[in-house]
């Protein structure tokens, strides 16, 4: 799903770019209400994870490829506003530094990638936890559908985009039929591994998973042939005062074994929209990479020739520099929610209602 540079006109892309540029701003402001002290860490580690994940590219049928898009996991484990800047901080470095997804495609596969599967995941998802059961099972379930549906979603947002803005003169028709049908097989692999994370998350620390915040399973006891719930206890030790450190050493080693490791054996095939587009001639126009010289381009670092080393290496350093700038985003959002309640401005909100 990663768009080219030369596959949607200039106007088109100006147009998403400002459109992917006012989301991102808008998901600054909203992630202060979604990040706290344990989870601003930890969304700079959701971000490395979905970076790592990328790089494991899963057959699907006919020749053709897919890998994880991330924005249904990162909107249920840290939340929408801060989803939409996980996944644009993995583009962002991908397209810099990796030569993955045009520059100036940039606001496309923001608006596609970020956006769309964010809003699209997490609107199903809230609306399948309220008439599922309240359960850990059921932010599984829910997990799931919502990443399942995501995909498609974004395989047909593009297919719109192109309709608007597309550079060759094709079957529209044709061409959604296509990316949506390859894009639901694709569907598949990012619900089972949305499901999975998810559900291993929720099993160990449900208090970190934004999507799961308001579930809370009482103790039944069984009185008379009847279950009924118990009276709550309070924690031997309170939620806000357990360590994230535990679980952000383990997604950050899992991050970097798949980066480093697991990705060498992930399937050479051609992606989804690649696969989309050279059937179909998308690809008539594609441009240069800006940054096709760069060290680290097409996931491998220059003057390497061991491709198992060059691939690991360059997979372990995607997954450091990207972990580094999503958490400095991120605490940089969190103090600003700090400064916003700090104890000063509190004061002089008193006494101002004084």
């Amino acid at each position: 799903m990663h768009v080219p540079d030369g596959f949607i006109d200039a106007p088109t892309s100006a147009v998403t770019g400002v459109v992917a540029a006012a989301a991102v701003a808008v998901s600054l402001r909203g992630a202060r209400r979604e990040l706290d002290e344990r989870t601003a860490p930890l969304a700079g580690l959701v971000a490395a994870f979905i970076f790592a994940v990328q790089m494991l590219n899963f057959p699907v049928a006919a020749g053709t490829s897919g890998h994880l898009l991330g924005g249904a996991l990162a909107a249920i484990l840290v939340g929408p506003y801060t989803g939409v800047l996980c996944v644009s901080v993995v583009l962002l470095m991908q397209g810099i530094l990796f030569a993955d997804g045009g520059l100036t495609a940039l606001g496309v596969n923001i608006t596609n990638m970020a956006i769309v599967t964010t809003v699209v995941a997490y609107a199903v998802f809230r609306g399948l936890v309220k008439v599922l059961p309240r359960s850990r099972r059921s932010v599984t379930v829910a997990s799931f559908v919502a990443a399942l549906l995501s995909v498609p979603a974004a395989a047909l947002a593009f297919t719109l985009m192109y309709a608007v803005g597309g550079t060759t003169d094709v079957s529209i028709g044709k061409v959604a039929g296509a990316m949506v049908g390859v894009h639901v097989l694709i569907g598949i692999g990012e619900a089972t591994i949305t499901a999975l994370t998810v559900g291993a998350v929720v099993a160990v620390r449900p208090d970190l998973v934004y999507g799961a915040r308001d579930l809370r399973q009482r103790l039944q006891l069984r009185v008379g042939g009847e279950l009924v719930d118990a009276p709550a206890a309070e924690p031997a030790v309170p939620v806000a005062a357990r360590s994230p450190r535990k679980v952000w050493a383990v997604g950050l080693v899992t991050s970097l074994v798949l980066a480093g490791f697991v990705s060498f054996y992930a399937s050479a095939n051609p992606d989804g929209l690649e696969k989309v587009a050279a059937d179909h001639g998308i690809d008539k126009k594609t441009e240069d990479h800006s940054t096709a010289d760069s060290p680290l381009a097409d996931y491998g670092v220059k003057d390497i020739t061991d491709a198992r080393l060059s691939g690991g290496l360059a997979g372990v350093i995607g997954v450091g520099v990207t972990v580094v700038a999503g958490s400095a985003v991120f605490w940089a959002v969190r103090r600003r929610r700090t400064d916003d309640v700090s104890p000063s401005s509190t004061s002089t909100t008193a006494g101002s209602s004084a």
